[in-house]
């Protein structure tokens, strides 16, 4: 299929967001493939899903930093309640419960949330995604260039992503030297001239995050393999009913289509 949805942290538009009902949403459709995540530790160092520096949006755990609780203070919040009464205690999941519990059907694009710690975010991770055996299934993105490049250095063949929100004539140059294998940037900085630049360089593109039908649509146009991170996978299924379909993707030696080009 074209134009791969990837569900934003999970399918975030109808379950609290990195909560595991929002994977199964997303795991349990046919036709989406991929989840975004956001990953940092605890205060005992366990990887953690979490977007925000601190607890207060998405839990009842107030204004502080997860990573001054251990995972299994973390795991008593409710992590639902803010979303919906129906979702009321929806747990924080683990990295490693979120891959054990839907790695078998999602592929994750996991983005590693620093927020200026200087501790073991990258080792463990890459722990926990080799121990649950979805290596071959998981790109690693970062804002931050410095993880990008600790991730190389434990780990030459993982897969890795740079995330921006802005374009710069430097910026394949800089994936290169990154060893990145893929963009992840805001839709609003992306046009066909820089899809066509990114494709001869062998860069697979992410496209945040796409949430109405017309724009979903839109971007699709400009290119079949630009991957759509959106909250309303059902928009961007409703949206891509309407376009061709290019040739199918090549398979790979386990019957799935390979990750990147």
């Amino acid at each position: 299929m074209r134009n791969p949805c990837v569900a934003h942290r999970g399918w975030s538009g109808l379950a609290p967001e990195n909560t595991l009902v929002a994977l199964r949403m997303a795991a349990e459709a046919p036709d989406i493939g991929w989840a975004e995540i956001d990953v940092q530790l605890s205060a005992d160092n366990v990887p953690i899903l979490l977007h925000d520096r601190k607890l207060r949006r998405t839990t009842n755990g107030g204004g502080v930093e997860p990573r001054q609780r251990t995972a299994e203070q973390l795991s008593r919040l409710d992590a639902g309640g803010w979303f919906s009464s129906s979702y009321r205690g929806e747990k924080l999941p683990t990295l490693e419960e979120a891959l054990r519990e839907t790695g078998d059907r999602l592929r994750f694009n996991i983005e590693l949330k620093h927020y200026g710690a200087t501790r073991p975010l990258e080792e463990k991770v890459l722990e926990i995604v080799y121990r649950t055996g979805m290596e071959r299934r998981s790109i690693f993105t970062s804002f931050s260039r410095s993880v990008l490049r600790r991730l190389k250095e434990l780990d030459a063949a993982a897969d890795t992503g740079f995330i921006t929100d802005s374009w710069s004539s430097g910026l394949p140059n800089e994936l290169r030297q990154l060893g990145c294998s893929l963009l992840s940037i805001d839709h609003l900085s992306l046009n066909r001239d820089r899809l066509k630049l990114l494709r001869q360089e062998r860069i697979r593109t992410m496209a945040w995050t796409l949430n109405d039908y017309r724009q979903i649509r839109r971007y699709a146009l400009m290119d079949p393999e630009l991957m759509i991170c959106t909250n309303y996978p059902e928009r961007w299924r409703d949206a891509l009913r309407s376009l061709p379909q290019p040739n199918e993707a090549p398979q790979g030696p386990d019957g799935v289509s390979p990750p990147w080009p």
